[in-house]
């Protein structure tokens, strides 16, 4: 009990997609909210009938099988046996922390902060480090690839050699590539797992559009994975989560056009902010980066608007924006932008 007395293990940072803390700051905004302060793609993939059964009945053996042969060909795994499945990638994170014995974790960043906790929650002594010299170090190195929130790119060839020196010490790389879907797959490392040193989480709410689900799965070699899947136990996915996952990442064409799309309307996104003087700093396919001055007063504008992007209180010069779908939702944003500009000028 004294780990999760530590501040670093017990403090859940507050993340994208909540509402309610948008109704608290702006109790006066007009509804519904266009929530754009996750990277959860505007477009599910389309939910299909599925059998009462799927409710009603444990979940079979043969269904998980299934579905981590479908995550081992979507991602490029060596196989199934290499997919440990979970109820989201965020249960996965001290389980996977905790596969080496409490010591020294350094997490590139700045990034998704509950690996931190995380890391603290499997007993790991944890400091960020914004040099990636510096995961060397390290018992236990977290690198997210693409990053969030800036969507920085760390290379596969840079990554493979930090997994072989972690490999030569039994320490451990976990690469969290939750937003790979859309990211530079080149730089990926999910077909390197079998070699050990490394772990690779992925994500299915983000990319498929439906976080609801709640689904995410650890790459890794043969004997890790089962020992993951051990601890997770029977039944530890639904049985509408196992179905409906099976049949979206068996589901490559789906896949494929949906990147296009995506690409398509963070291009979009792009000149929109740009023709209201902002700049891109960074970003993937789902969410873009900005670096500005102007981060709170745009916040609050949004805000007022009913719209809910993502800050930061360590960063305050810097902004997280979701993709809008439909097009009401970028003529929405768009009207939003052009009255903040118009407040800027008055101001100025």
């Amino acid at each position: 009990m004294a780990l999760l007395r530590d501040n670093p293990a017990r403090e859940v940072t507050d993340h994208g997609g909540s509402l309610s803390r948008a109704e608290a700051l702006f109790p006066g905004a007009p509804k519904p909210w266009l929530d754009l302060s996750t990277g959860i793609s505007p477009h599910p993939y389309p939910l299909s009938d599925l059998s009462a059964s799927t409710f009603q009945r444990l979940p079979e053996p043969a269904q998980l099988e299934a579905l981590m042969d479908a995550a081992a060909q979507a991602y490029g795994a060596p196989g199934a046996m290499n997919i440990a499945a979970a109820p989201g990638t965020q249960i996965l994170l001290p389980l996977v922390a905790g596969l080496v014995a409490g010591g020294k974790a350094a997490i590139l960043s700045p990034t998704y902060a509950e690996h931190r906790r995380a890391a603290a929650i499997a007993g790991h002594d944890v400091s960020e480090v914004s040099d990636f010299s510096a995961l060397y170090d390290a018992d236990l190195a977290v690198v997210v690839n693409p990053n969030n929130p800036d969507g920085r790119i760390t290379a596969r060839a840079d990554l493979l050699h930090l997994a072989e020196h972690m490999r030569a010490k039994d320490g451990l790389l976990v690469i969290d590539e939750a937003f790979m879907d859309v990211g530079a797959r080149a730089e990926a490392l999910d077909g390197d797992v079998e070699a050990g040193g490394i772990v690779v989480l992925r994500s299915f709410g983000k990319f498929f559009g439906l976080a609801g689900i709640r689904l995410g799965f650890a790459l890794a070699a043969h004997p890790v994975a089962e020992a993951l899947r051990a601890r997770l136990g029977p039944w530890a996915i639904s049985g509408p989560a196992l179905e409906i996952g099976r049949r979206a990442l068996a589901n490559l064409p789906w896949q494929a056009e949906m990147r296009e799309r995506l690409i398509r309307q963070a291009l979009e996104l792009d000149t929109l902010l740009a023709e209201n003087g902002l700049t891109v700093a960074g970003g993937t396919p789902l969410f873009r980066f900005l670096q500005t001055v102007h981060a709170a007063t745009l916040f609050r504008s949004f805000g007022e608007d009913g719209i809910l992007v993502r800050n930061f209180r360590a960063y305050p010069q810097t902004l997280r924006i979701g993709l809008p779908g439909a097009d009401e939702e970028f003529r929405r944003l768009a009207r939003s932008l052009g009255r903040w500009r118009k407040a800027q000028g008055q101001s100025g």
